[in-house]
């Protein structure tokens, strides 16, 4: 495969992601911030904080709006065309590189996601918003969705589809590790607030905004604790956004596409040395061993990690598209 092809599939793969992860996100601190009772302002304003932090935009956010407020960020991150990852702009560029590998997606693929490109652009998904935040939610989300069974149904799954993969779980495990890490780091309560109301209340929403409330409840009977979602949402070997599942997928989608035994390490690519390290230490790393480093030092040494094997994929399959 052309690497140019490689890295338009990989790229096209997670802007579909981020703009999903983005809705999500976005949905649950809205229903969050209705509820007026258990949530005061303090903290209503603290989510919406959380939430630029998380997507890194903070810099050109404050260049656009002077003030963090509910409406301000749902602009940003929704409609912004001069936010690269609003969700706008993630499915303008997934649209314009499926339509340079138009001959390596499938025809449905490619029509559901101009059907959302083209509702952007008409302003039908903005007055659909303004009619029902709600409604809009779910469209963009099952949208994505829609997207993702398309490409399991339709498209072969070849060295392109592994592409796909790689891009959809790395891009889903960075966000899993960043949701986590802003709840801990930023909306970490007050002492005497630990594991009242307010702090149940954010923890949950960490698991809705990874869609992972029902799974960990069927999993962990009983009132919702930081350290059992912390290890739920690291370590879940069967949920699909744990870092731990992500990366035994982006790990396996590498083996697919290098076509090497996983006993040959000295011949191993290095972006797929540094999946599979990074797979054994999720794999046996235990919660006190996290915690024992601290919570927020572990994830964010697993951003970097992350980010070190984006940047193997790129140097491995397409360096070549800067010369």
């Amino acid at each position: 495969m052309l690497s140019r092809v490689a890295d338009t599939l990989y790229w096209l793969s997670r802007y579909i992601e981020r703009a999903e992860n983005n809705a999500r996100m976005l949905d649950v601190n809205l229903q969050l911030t209705l509820d007026a009772t258990i949530l005061n302002h303090r903290y209503t304003q603290q989510h919406w904080e959380s939430i630029i932090y998380s997507l890194e935009d903070t810099k050109l956010f404050q260049e656009l709006h002077p003030d963090i407020t509910g409406e301000t960020v749902v602009e940003f991150v929704c409609f912004e065309r001069k936010n690269p990852n609003s969700i706008y702009s993630c499915l303008c560029a997934a649209r314009e590189n499926a339509r340079s590998v138009r001959e390596l997606i499938s025809a449905e693929m490619f029509e559901q996601l101009n059907r959302m490109y083209l509702d952007f652009r008409s302003g039908e998904a903005e007055r659909l918003f303004r009619s029902s935040s709600y409604q809009f939610f779910q469209w963009a989300l099952q949208g994505c969705h829609l997207f993702q069974g398309i490409a399991d149904a339709t498209m072969a799954h070849d060295e392109g589809w592994d592409f796909l993969q790689l891009g959809k779980f790395l891009e889903r495990a960075d966000r899993t590790s960043r949701i986590l890490d802003i709840k801990y780091h930023i909306l970490l309560p007050k002492e005497e607030e630990v594991g009242g109301t307010i702090d149940s209340v954010q923890w949950f929403a960490v698991l809705n905004s990874c869609s992972g409330a029902e799974p960990y409840r069927r999993q962990f009977q009983g009132q919702i604790a930081p350290w059992t979602v912390a290890e739920f949402l690291i370590k879940d070997a069967s949920f699909p956004r744990s870092i731990r599942f992500c990366v035994g997928s982006l790990d396996h989608s590498l083996h697919q596409i290098t076509g090497m035994d996983r006993g040959d390490f000295l011949y191993k690519v290095e972006a797929e040395r540094l999946s599979g390290r990074l797979l054994a230490d999720l794999s046996y790393v235990t919660m006190d061993d996290v915690f024992g480093i601290g919570l927020h030092q572990y994830l964010d040494r697993i951003q970097l990690r992350l980010g070190e094997i984006s940047k193997a994929i790129y140097k491995e399959f397409c360096e070549w598209l800067d010369n």
